[in-house]
């Protein structure tokens, strides 16, 4: 067993720094603000208004050879047809939202639901094409031409709400630090915690502050109040907080944990792993997780006051 007490004598510690491929990681978990409840009914709505819209400019799927209708009725028809296809997409993404409660999906299970998405849509025009409207081409060739047709009615939107959320995300991220700034400043270094709707809903001091632990959509607040341990849920996720905590003393460790690295006494390597022991005795050990391992030890290398027990 290896003990490391950040507490004691300072020594050189030489770490290796890894240079991480500029390509996108495909395993990383995708944003949190992709399966948010709100910003998937904005995806349904925004993608159904694009798709009525390009189907009445673009006339794809043979729309333009749909019976003789005036401008109106083709606008009502082609509304019903584009609103039974998106279903789908209803479906798809409700299924979504509850698959990703439990466990978030990463950058390639989410490409790969989308393309089962322009599939299953394609598949759907296919079959009214030839079975509403009587097309004389062969079933597959009509497959092929509805998934392209459907991957410019799916994609374009879907690309559009996924910058529009980043681009909000980032100017909420940076409203909450300029917000935090200012109460920290104006409040002896407390620190705010909002909610998944920005409401703020609790605060407490750096210094009382432990840990933070996560469950599905809820982040339990480890503080000291008045001596004792004692705990604040707040509804909202943990890849938040992380983000909100970028570049401070509050690190993730782990998939369910972040910790206040102020209140780390000692880093033990037991055959569990890494455990993180706090300056409260009555606290549990923090594990560490193989994934976050690198960036607790880069963020122990600024605390290298310690000393070696074998």
């Amino acid at each position: 067993m290896i003990f490391i007490n950040i507490t004691g004598k300072e020594k050189k510690v030489k770490f290796t720094v890894k240079i991480q491929n500029a390509m996108p990681d495909i395993q990383k978990p995708i944003p949190h603000y992709l399966v948010e409840k709100k910003n998937i009914l904005s995806l349904i709505l925004f993608t159904s208004i694009f798709a009525l819209v390009f189907i009445n400019i673009y006339s794809p799927f043979g729309a333009d050879k749909w019976f003789n209708l005036t401008k109106l009725e083709f606008l009502t028809y082609s509304s019903l047809v584009i609103l039974t296809g998106v279903l789908v997409v209803v479906a798809s993404r409700i299924v979504m939202y509850y698959v990703c409660k439990k466990h978030l999906i990463n950058l390639l299970q989410y490409l790969i639901w989308i393309m089962a998405e322009i599939m299953l849509m394609a598949l759907f025009y296919a079959l009214f094409e030839k079975l509403v409207l009587k097309d004389v081409r062969i079933f597959p060739d009509l497959v092929q031409l509805s998934a392209l047709n459907t991957a410019l009615v799916l994609l374009l939107p879907y690309s559009v709400m996924w910058l529009y959320f980043s681009w909000r995300d980032k100017n909420e991220q940076i409203e909450r630090m300029a917000e935090m700034q200012t109460f920290s400043d104006n409040t002896r270094d407390m620190i705010p915690f909002y909610d998944d709707k920005s409401t703020l809903k609790f605060s407490v001091k750096k210094e009382n502050l432990l840990y933070l632990e996560s469950t599905e959509n809820y982040i339990s607040i480890c503080y000291l109040n008045k001596g004792k341990v004692s705990k604040y849920l707040l509804r909202d996720t943990m890849k938040k907080m992380e983000e909100n905590f970028a570049g401070t003393e509050i690190i993730r460790c782990h998939r369910s944990y972040m910790v206040n690295f102020e209140k780390v006494k000692v880093i033990r390597k037991d055959k569990d792993g890494l455990k993180l022991e706090l300056d409260n005795p009555s606290v549990i050990d923090i594990p560490v997780s193989k994934t976050y391992a690198d960036n607790v030890m880069h963020t122990f290398s600024k605390y290298s006051q310690f000393t070696d027990a074998g």
